[in-house]
């Protein structure tokens, strides 16, 4: 909940009026949205290291399962866990066969 300089709560369509502007003048794609800050918000925690029970706690949602809605793997965070995990990720080149 936002508040405005009164005190009163911030409604939706305004925030969204606020928010435009500041995607029009940092020149990002008019699609982004105040809902697009909770997807970065959720893989950025993942990226840094929390786990999706931790994400759950701070998006405030019920349901894992909506978590994992918001949450998106970032291609470095699957190769690093490659990368740390899968055996063939530690042979060498010439090792390496289907």
């Amino acid at each position: 909940v936002l508040l405005n300089r009164f005190g009163d709560r911030i409604s939706d369509p305004s925030i969204r009026k606020i928010f435009d502007r500041y995607i029009h003048k940092a020149g990002l794609d008019s699609k982004t949205s105040p809902h697009t800050l909770r997807h970065s918000y959720a893989t950025h925690l993942l990226d840094s290291g929390a786990n999706l029970r931790e994400v759950q706690e701070l998006l405030g949602h019920k349901h894992l399962a909506t978590t994992q809605v918001y949450t998106h793997l970032s291609s470095e965070r699957l190769s690093e866990t490659y990368q740390q995990s899968h055996p063939h990720s530690r042979l060498p080149e010439s090792d390496k066969t289907l």
